[in-house]
């Protein structure tokens, strides 16, 4: 890796229809956000919206950097992802007396660019936002891409809308704080970008783990700006998920199905999705489109990265309710992205209950 891409920052550019929107990632780089965003002439007003975890850690930093601010603070964790907290951000604005020419600056991990972003999309039918990710989960996926939402009781990101950001401010430095389990938890992300993609970044994985978990930057930082550059490249091809994009989704059929029964308590996200990869990955086996032997590696990668929560008190039927309703349903049918190497994809419309129902009981859940 050169010397130049840990010491200097690189621009990777999302391309979607007219519009660019800029992903930044530097050492450091949070401390330069007003200037970044003067040079690229977004938001005569910026309002921060963040939450009280990550503000405690890094509001000191971001208020060096665009001045005397007061944040708007929504709660912390997945299940606050919802209406209510983008209610609070409305009235927020309202109360400020934001109009066309504001820009939320979003300073958090995935839920709270979710959550912010969507308020962004909606609030006077759209104004910019920003996104400074503060977990490694929202620096390599959740800030990339303009997809926004909240969740509903029946479902992950059942409501959400396409709002690029104006603008993404990637940190590694802001990563410092993080604590184990969320860490892995956007490494499991990592992960994905790996089989989907990037048979290089899988296998980098696979002999760095010691170095990944002391956030050796040398490892750290060419990871990110790795997943990064697949993302933007997938996203600039496929804005809006009708082909191409939903290659994105491995791992999130099972993986959002987990969360949404466990009612957003038990897991982080990444964790999820660690699930839900295998259960693809297995899948893909019994259907004879991926080797065994690649299954494996991809299952021993995950267990590498540190152990998940149990998912045997689950069942059967309670996770298949969940992804009847899956967002990614296309008149009726279940687009469901299973690996065939370590590097490719497809999308399969044709999996049945009765497979899902299999794999899961391989998986040691219960009917």
């Amino acid at each position: 890796m050169t010397v130049d891409l840990l010491n200097e920052p690189v621009r990777i550019d999302v391309h979607a229809g007219s519009q660019v929107a800029p992903i930044w990632i530097g050492d450091g780089i949070s401390e330069r956000i007003g200037a970044i965003l003067d040079e690229h002439a977004v938001g005569a007003r910026r309002l921060i919206v963040s939450n009280p975890v990550v503000w405690r850690l890094h509001g000191e930093r971001i208020v060096r950097a665009l001045g005397a601010v007061e944040p708007i603070l929504v709660p912390d964790g997945e299940r606050y992802k919802n209406l209510q907290s983008v209610s609070k951000i409305y009235e927020a604005l309202i109360r400020a007396g934001a109009d066309r020419g504001s820009v939320i600056v979003a300073v958090g991990g995935g839920v709270l660019g979710d959550t912010a972003g969507f308020a962004a999309a909606t609030f006077l039918r759209g104004i910019p936002v920003v996104q400074v990710p503060t977990t490694l989960l929202a620096q390599v996926d959740s800030a990339i891409g303009g997809k926004v939402g909240v969740n509903h009781a029946l479902g992950k990101n059942l409501i959400g809308a396409f709002h690029q950001p104006a603008a993404v401010l990637i940190d590694p430095a802001l990563l410092t704080t993080l604590p184990r389990r969320e860490f892995r938890s956007g490494l499991y992300e990592v992960v994905k970008y790996g089989v989907i993609a990037s048979p290089d970044l899988f296998e980098r994985l696979l002999r760095q783990t010691k170095s990944i978990f002391a956030k050796d930057p040398a490892v750290i930082v060419p990871a990110i700006v790795e997943s990064c550059r697949i993302k933007a490249d997938v996203v600039s091809k496929d804005e809006r998920e009708s082909g191409l994009r939903r290659i994105l989704n491995y791992g999130h059929t099972v993986g959002h199905a987990i969360e949404s029964v466990t009612k957003y308590r038990r897991f982080r996200h990444g964790e999820a999705i660690a699930y839900g990869m295998l259960a693809a990955a297995d899948l893909a086996v019994a259907r004879g489109a991926l080797a065994d032997v690649h299954r494996q590696a991809i299952a021993k990668l995950i267990g590498q990265l540190g152990p998940l929560p149990p998912i045997l008190d689950l069942t059967i039927p309670e996770i298949l309710e969940v992804v009847r309703r899956d967002k990614k349903v296309v008149n009726g049918k279940l687009h469901f992205v299973i690996p065939i190497q370590i590097g490719a994809t497809v999308t399969i419309d044709d999996v049945t209950e009765d497979e899902l129902t299999a794999v899961l009981r391989r998986m040691g859940l219960k009917q």
